[in-house]
C-alpha cells in the first residue's frame, strides 16, 4: 500500500546528458533525475537511479540523446509590450519612449495586457524560459492571469513614474502616494499566488521619471515586504547628465542612488550601460544585481561593461527586454549575442582581441544560476540539485529538455559550448515548471497558440488606433 502511494509522486527522467549548474559544475553523460512532486529527490548516473527508484516510479521517461538543463531565467522583459513589436524600430531612446511606447502603454486596458503577456509567454516558453522578471508594465492583474494560465514562474512589477517631461496625461496626474499604493495593492492581491509561482516586486521605470520621495518610499516598502525592486539604470549618457545637473553628484544614476542609500541587495538594475569603475564598485558592495540585455543594448544604448562587473563580483544575468526594443524574446539568442558582443567589445575597448572573454560556461551561468540570484529565488531555482526545484519536462519541477540531434547542433564535442553557441529555439522541445509540463514536444500545453496569435493581432491594431500611433513607411509600398 505504501509502495502504491509513492508511485503517485515519483517521476524518473533518465538517459540524458544532464548539465546541473551546481557548485561542483557536474555534467552527467548518462544521468537521471528523480522528481518527487515539485522537487528533485535524487540525481545521479542512470544505472544507479534506475536500480534504486524504478520500482517506485509512476512515470519513467527515457530521454536518451537529449540534454537536460535548469530552466532558463529571463531577468528583464516587458510582457506588456509584446503587442508593440515593430512599432519603434530604428529610433533613438527618447523618441522611442515619448512618441511610441508611452502612448501605446497608456492606452492599454487589462485585456490588452493579458493578451500581450500570453503572446510573450508563449515565446518565452519556446526558448526554454521557466521564470521571468517583469521589467514594469501596465495592469499587473492581466499579467498575473496570463502567468497563471501558462504555468510560468514570474516576478511581476508595475511600471511606476511620478514625475518628468513627456508623460501621457493619464499618468501625469498620478501622485507619489498613488504609485506606491497601487503596488502595495498588487502585492496583497497577487504575491505568492498560482501555487507560489508569482511574486510581486516594486517597479521604478527610470530615474528621469522618479522623485526622490518615490525612490525612498519604494526602497522602504520593498524592504518591509521582503521583495525586490526592478529599475532601468544608467541607460544613456543623457540620463547621467540629467542626474548630475539636478542632483549635483559627480557622476550619474548609480552615484546618486548610492548617495540616497537606494542601492540594496534586492535591487535588479536593468542595462547599466553607462557606468564607470567606481560605480561598478558601488554595485558590488551593495550586492545589486544587473540584467544585461545585449540585443537591446546594441540597438539603442551601447556596450555594457559586463566583464568588469563580473570581475568585481557583481551578479550579472541575462534579459531580452521588450519586443519594441529587441523584437526577439529568445533568451537562447541572448546567450549567443552576450558572448560575441562582449568578446568584440574587448577589441573596441583595448585594441586587442580576447576570445576568452565571457566563455560559454559564464554565459550559461548568467542564464541560470545568476538569473536565480537576480530574481531572489536562488534557494530553489537556477541549478539541478537535490532539494531545488527542477526545470525540464516530465511532470514535477522546473526543467528544459533540449534535442540536439539537428543540423543546428550536430556534432557536439562540448555540450556547454554547443548550448551557448549552437542551440536554437527549435532545439527546445519540452519545458516543465513547478513539476508540470507547460510545453511538451514543442506544443504549449495550456493555451491554443493559434487562437492567441489571432486575438493578439486584432488587439494590437485596435490599441495602436486608440493610441494614435502611425508607423512611418520608409519603402515605396505599392
Amino acid at each position: 500500500m505504501e509502495e502504491e502511494k509513492e508511485k503517485k509522486v515519483l517521476t524518473i527522467l533518465h538517459g540524458a546528458v544532464i548539465i546541473t549548474m551546481d557548485k561542483d559544475k557536474r555534467v552527467f553523460k548518462n544521468g537521471a533525475i528523480v522528481i518527487e512532486q515539485d522537487r528533485i529527490k535524487a540525481i545521479d548516473q542512470s544505472r544507479s537511479i534506475l536500480s534504486q527508484f524504478s520500482h517506485l516510479a509512476l512515470h519513467i521517461l527515457d530521454l536518451t540523446g537529449h540534454i537536460l538543463l535548469p530552466g532558463l531565467i529571463n531577468t528583464h522583459v516587458h510582457t506588456s509590450q509584446q503587442l508593440a513589436r515593430g512599432i519603434a524600430d530604428d529610433v533613438d531612446l527618447m523618441t522611442w519612449l515619448h512618441d511610441r511606447i508611452w502612448p501605446y502603454e497608456s492606452n492599454m486596458n487589462e485585456h490588452d495586457s493579458y493578451l500581450s503577456t500570453l503572446l510573450c509567454g508563449i515565446e518565452l516558453i519556446h526558448s526554454g524560459v521557466t521564470c521571468f522578471a517583469e521589467a514594469g508594465g501596465q495592469h499587473v492583474s492581466g499579467m498575473a492571469r496570463a502567468v497563471e494560465l501558462l504555468g510560468l514562474r514570474a516576478c511581476l512589477a508595475q511600471s511606476t513614474m511620478d514625475y518628468g517631461h513627456g508623460l501621457p496625461s493619464s499618468w501625469a496626474t498620478r501622485t507619489t502616494h498613488d504609485c506606491l499604493q497601487s503596488q502595495k495593492d498588487n502585492y496583497e492581491k497577487f504575491h505568492n499566488t498560482s501555487q507560489g509561482r508569482i511574486r510581486v516586486w516594486f517597479g521604478i521605470r527610470q530615474i528621469m521619471n522618479s522623485t526622490e520621495r518615490l525612490l525612498l518610499e519604494t526602497r522602504d516598502a520593498a524592504r518591509q515586504l521582503k521583495t525586490g525592486i526592478h529599475m532601468h539604470v544608467a541607460e544613456i549618457p543623457y540620463e547621467n547628465q540629467l542626474v548630475m545637473d539636478v542632483h549635483k553628484v559627480n557622476h550619474g544614476t548609480v552615484t546618486y542612488l548610492d548617495k540616497i542609500d537606494f542601492l540594496q541587495s534586492n535591487l535588479l538594475a536593468a542595462h547599466s550601460v553607462w557606468i564607470d569603475n567606481n560605480e561598478i564598485s558601488l554595485l558590488s558592495r551593495a550586492e545589486v544585481k544587473v540584467s544585461h540585455c545585449p540585443a537591446a543594448a546594441m540597438r539603442m544604448l551601447g556596450f555594457s561593461p559586463v566583464r568588469e562587473m563580473l570581475d568585481a563580483d557583481v551578479c550579472v544575468s541575462l534579459g531580452t527586454d521588450g519586443a519594441p526594443s529587441n523584437n526577439r524574446m529568445s533568451i537562447v539568442d541572448e546567450m549567443y549575442l552576450a558572448s560575441l558582443i562582449n568578446k568584440g567589445r574587448e577589441v573596441y575597448a583595448n585594441g586587442t582581441t580576447d576570445p576568452t572573454a565571457l566563455p560559454a560556461e559564464t554565459i550559461l551561468k548568467m542564464a541560470t544560476v545568476n538569473g536565480a540570484k537576480s530574481v531572489l529565488w536562488d534557494d530553489e531555482l537556477g541549478s539541478l540539485e537535490v532539494g531545488k526545484k527542477v526545470v525540464i519536462g516530465s511532470g514535477y519541477a522546473d526543467i528544459v529538455v533540449v534535442n540536439p540531434s539537428s543540423w543546428t547542433m550536430v556534432p557536439i564535442h562540448d555540450c556547454i559550448s554547443s548550448i551557448v553557441y549552437c542551440m536554437r529555439t527549435e532545439n527546445v522541445v519540452s519545458v516543465m515548471c513547478n513539476g508540470v509540463w507547460i510545453m511538451k514536444n514543442k506544443k504549449i500545453i495550456n493555451v491554443d497558440e493559434e487562437e492567441v496569435i489571432l486575438k493578439a493581432k486584432q488587439a494590437s491594431v485596435e490599441l495602436l488606433k486608440r493610441a494614435g500611433i502611425t508607423i512611418p513607411t520608409r519603402m515605396n509600398v505599392i
